[in-house]
């Protein structure tokens, strides 16, 4: 299967995203009931998701009203505070849905970190980060979730803006706006074609953490499904999202994406300097970083350090290379090939004693094919704190309920 996200007629929001979602089959009341509960900690919500007309186009519309508007978690929360919140949701929401929407939120907090020059982790979310946006950006991952999407190509057509002024927390300025223009970066994008705001910081976000390609036009495919999701505003055209689900493209059940390596040699760096740059690199999009101990000339000890991004964040790390490591040289392997294995997780409880835990495990496929079975280090740890076991004992317990689940569901 593969996914084609059109926003070029009227643009990209969280909300039209969930619309569109459901259109295309995700079950609707599972995802009111996930946001519902999703969003106790903000304030809460009531959420609706109805069929509706958009000049003549069938769609659907969602609509998160929040109950509690007073709520401090639902003005101006920061973005730490954000991410340990979306954390705690591990017993209600799959792992993949708490990984991705927290990418979510990080692609806005950068954003937001460049237009005011402030750290990532001094950022406060105003225009994002309250209940609306929280469930907005979960629910439309989850309704991905439900349709078995997270693991399959994405792809995003170019996305219409709107045009003129929008007021924000921050006063009236230009469309896009700052936040969204940051995230826009490395994207294909066009002006109009009203003087509205189409495409929102949450929209734009997503868009750019769940598409693993972009296109100008649709290639040659076949339709299995469409979804329309309708935006708020009323216009002269239809104000929805489109959503084509298409047979795959790729031979292999593998999603493929290109993924660029930058590589400096270091050897006068600190072992505090380097966990500085590992982890401002991370804030700044890389999606891994890699330091390995080498020998440079004349038997100095160094690092080789690695930098594993997509190729809107080349720009912005090789500035960061440079500025915080002094190299006079970066080598670039754009656009490598990645193979990625499926994934999925599942949670699965252990017994220790009188005690009750519950274990999350990533389980790989490849060609379907079981490649690997890890239980989540975090888990891991958790028990051992609680238990007084090693980290190696518990490990044994995790291989065991994962052995017997596997050959459970093998033979069923």
């Amino acid at each position: 299967m593969t996914i084609i996200i059109d926003p070029q007629n009227s643009g990209i929001s969280g909300n039209m995203f969930i619309g569109a979602l459901v259109d295309l089959g995700a079950d609707k009341e599972r995802i009111i009931e996930i946001t519902e509960k999703i969003s106790k900690d903000f304030g809460g919500v009531k959420t609706t998701i109805e069929k509706v007309s958009k000049n003549g186009i069938s769609s659907y519309y969602s609509n998160i009203e929040v109950l509690d508007k007073e709520n401090p978690n639902n003005h101006a929360i920061e973005y730490c505070t954000l991410v340990e919140k979306i954390d705690n949701l591990k017993n209600i929401l799959p792992v993949e849905v708490i990984e991705k929407s927290k990418e979510v939120f990080k692609e806005i907090a950068n954003a937001e970190s460049k237009v005011h020059g402030k750290s990532i982790q001094e950022i406060h979310f105003h225009e994002v980060g309250a209940a609306d946006a929280v469930c907005d950006v979960i629910g439309t991952i989850y309704g991905l979730y439900l349709l078995d999407g997270l693991d399959e190509e994405i792809i995003g057509l170019p996305i219409s803006v709107g045009g003129g002024r929008v007021e924000t927390s921050h006063g009236i300025v230009s469309i896009p706006a700052p936040a969204t223009l940051e995230i826009l970066k490395g994207l294909k994008f066009k002006g109009g074609p009203v003087d509205s705001e189409l495409a929102t910081p949450t929209g734009t976000a997503l868009y750019k953490v769940l598409c693993t390609k972009y296109l100008d036009f649709i290639d040659s495919v076949e339709i299995i499904n469409t979804g329309y999701g309708a935006g708020s505003k009323d216009f002269n055209h239809p104000n929805v999202l489109r959503i084509l689900k298409t047979k795959s493209q790729n031979k292999i059940n593998n999603a493929k994406t290109s993924v660029n390596v930058l590589e400096t040699n270091i050897d006068h760096l600190s072992g505090e300097e380097l966990g500085y740059l590992y982890d401002i690199l991370l804030d700044a999009g890389a999606r891994d970083v890699i330091m390995i101990p080498i020998f440079m000339k004349k038997n100095r000890p160094g690092q080789l350090i690695q930098v594993i991004c997509k190729n809107e964040y080349v720009e912005d790390l090789i500035e960061i290379l440079f500025k915080h490591t002094q190299t006079l040289g970066i080598r670039i392997s754009p656009k490598i090939h990645r193979g990625t294995a499926k994934r999925e997780f599942v949670k699965l409880p252990l017994m220790i004693e009188d005690k009750k835990f519950e274990v999350t495990f990533k389980i790989g496929y490849y060609n379907n094919k079981l490649i690997s079975k890890r239980a989540e280090y975090e888990d891991k740890k958790y028990i051992a704190n609680n238990t007084g076991l090693s980290i190696n004992e518990v490990d044994e317990l995790c291989n065991i309920i994962i052995r017997d689940y596997l050959l459970e569901n093998k033979t069923k």
